[in-house]
């Protein structure tokens, strides 16, 4: 080989060097480029990952959201219906303490009413057995004093009558110890046992009950 092809060939090689060393730069560039691209792609959806809750973490909070409203409305009327029932409690027992102290008042009227009825009904008896007593001083007016009481003894009756309160004399009745009062008892012929044979005082009925029973002697 001659010097002229050497120093050619020497030549050729320094250019593919150059080419080489080129194309080298040329991919180095372009890998750092597409590096770069990748890295602010990544650096892009971090800062969205950082910046704001995803769509489904958003629905869920949503959800709790409506979830805790629901509750606390249902809350809310539960105490609105809680204090309804308790005012109609505090409301139903006013009224029934107002009723209980309106018929205990009426009952109370009643009585006081039938009381005071019935001692105007007896102070006519009263003042005539006063005259009766003041007539009786007198021994010519003997007769005039069994009249009174005799009359005294019919007003009582008729007043007592016109109360529902009616006598009743059990002599020959058989013996009822819810009506009775036996005092004592003693044979009698041709009478079987347990029969009223004397009656010691009447008894009395209001309205068919019996006020008091009668005293009376039964046989044996």
């Amino acid at each position: 080989m001659t010097d002229e092809q050497r120093d050619a060939r020497a030549r050729e090689d320094a250019r593919a060097r150059e080419d080489a060393r080129a194309r080298d730069s040329a991919t180095r560039d372009v890998v750092g480029d597409v590096v770069g691209d990748v890295k602010g792609e990544e650096e892009v959806v971090d800062a969205e990952v950082v910046d704001g809750p995803s769509a489904a973490e958003e629905a869920d909070g949503n959800g709790a959201a409506d979830q805790v409203e629901r509750d606390l409305d249902e809350l809310s009327a539960a105490k609105r219906e809680r204090d309804e029932y308790l005012e109609l409690a505090q409301r139903t027992r006013a009224d029934f303490e107002n009723y209980r102290k309106r018929v205990a008042k009426e009952t109370s009227d009643a009585l006081a009413r039938g009381k005071a009825e019935l001692a105007r009904q007896l102070l006519p008896v009263i003042d005539n057995l006063e005259r009766a007593l003041q007539s009786g001083a007198d021994p010519s007016a003997h007769e005039g004093l069994v009249r009174g009481v005799e009359l005294v003894l019919e007003e009582l009756r008729g007043r007592l009558g016109n109360a529902g309160v009616e006598p009743f004399d059990p002599t020959g009745e058989k013996f009822d110890p819810e009506q009775h009062e036996a005092l004592s008892a003693q044979p009698a012929e041709g009478t079987e046992s347990g029969v009223v044979l004397e009656t010691v005082e009447k008894g009395y009925r209001l309205d068919g009950q019996v006020l008091r029973p009668a005293r009376v002697v039964v046989s044996k």
